[in-house]
């Protein structure tokens, strides 16, 4: 079991943030601020597939507006995502924003920053502190080498931390994110060492859904089984519903949180399969995509692995030349004809999931 850092608790609406509470996967909504309709229907499929919290970007008067309507409409509470506007954070705040996403460094005046401040404490809001590797680079310091890039981070870091403390508030969530996934895991180590607040862990971009996973579940997925993070984001290029699935995957398979949904088991194969195990694979990922209940089904090439593998799933095939052996919580229940698989395969699924 993982045994996470201590830290401070955080409040963000209805959400607490910190290793008291359950790790929260967020997302950010891609569509149009100013399109209400639009962005409160993609909050609202994110909060079906588990979000705790969605974040939105507020860069014009216009988006603010929108999103005092947004705040009344969402089942979740709302972080707004500010980048260079003190005013866009003020308007945020006093329109319903649970937490603002801000990093000091993009804006100058230390007063900006105090204003932010002392509106926070009056909505009784949250201020997530952001330290982005592409910000020391490209705005302060474009000839850091690669080496001194993480201690100027949690340097930054120190310095925003101090101004808020200094300024009276402590409902923070400290965020320093990179594309690079060592960066990300060295940094936030650092922080996790300086700091008790909440940390937001998360690569800036990881590409497209195919290319993000792998990065994605490194620097996250160490983090975690580090005993560091207290809310996660997936960034995804497309669908943000990819996001808290992944977050959620990622979660789950270091029992951080339970399961959602279908799990399919595969064995990998080898020379003493008999049967296309792949095929028959993809035909019963096909059909568990029509199930949201969390029932495990594994899918076994031979007799080495597969009453083992069985015994740990809800429902199993274990295939061998032209037939295969199903098996229901590791008790062996029928000798199946291969063409009769997916067909018998498919009914113990739904029996599974109905009594479950």
């Amino acid at each position: 079991m993982i045994e996470r850092r201590q830290t401070k608790t955080v409040r963000i609406g209805t959400v607490r943030a910190g290793s008291g509470h359950p790790v929260a996967v967020q997302s950010m909504t891609k569509v149009l601020t100013t399109d209400v309709a639009a962005c409160v229907r993609q909050i609202k499929r994110l909060a079906t597939a588990g979000c705790a919290l969605v974040r939105v970007a507020v860069p014009t008067r216009a988006d603010t507006q929108a999103f005092a309507k947004i705040v009344e409409k969402s089942p979740v509470p709302l972080v707004a995502d500010i980048h260079f506007s003190p005013q866009r954070a003020i308007e945020a705040l006093e329109v319903g924003a649970a937490k603002i996403r801000l990093n000091p460094g993009n804006i100058k005046d230390p007063h900006d920053i105090r204003r932010i401040i002392d509106c926070a404490k009056r909505h009784g809001a949250a201020i997530r502190i952001g330290v982005n590797e592409a910000s020391i680079r490209d705005l302060k310091h474009t000839d850091v080498r690669q080496d001194q890039r993480v201690s100027l981070m949690v340097s930054e870091m120190k310095t925003y931390v101090r101004f808020f403390e200094k300024a009276g508030f402590d409902q923070i969530v400290l965020s320093a994110k990179s594309a690079d996934t060592m960066r990300t895991i060295d940094v936030n180590r650092a922080i996790a060492q300086s700091f008790d607040y909440p940390i937001h862990i998360g690569l800036t971009h990881a590409g497209l859904a195919e290319d993000a996973r792998t990065p994605s579940a490194v620097a996250i997925g160490t983090l975690l089984a580090e005993g560091i993070g207290d809310t996660i984001r997936v960034s995804i290029a497309g669908d943000p519903v990819q996001e808290a699935r992944l977050g959620f995957e990622i979660l789950a398979s270091l029992g951080l949180a339970p399961k959602r949904g279908p799990e399919l088991v595969v064995c990998p194969t080898c020379g003493r399969c008999e049967v296309d195990v792949a095929g028959l694979a993809r035909k019963v990922r096909k059909l568990l995509r029509t199930l949201d209940t969390p029932v495990r089904v594994a899918v076994m090439g031979c007799i080495v692995n597969g009453p083992g593998e069985a015994a740990d799933a809800d429902v199993a095939v274990c295939a061998a030349k032209g037939k295969g052996f199903l098996y229901r919580r590791g008790k062996r229940i029928a000798a199946v004809a291969e063409a009769d698989l997916l067909e018998t395969l498919s009914r113990e699924i739904t029996a599974g999931t109905s009594e479950a």
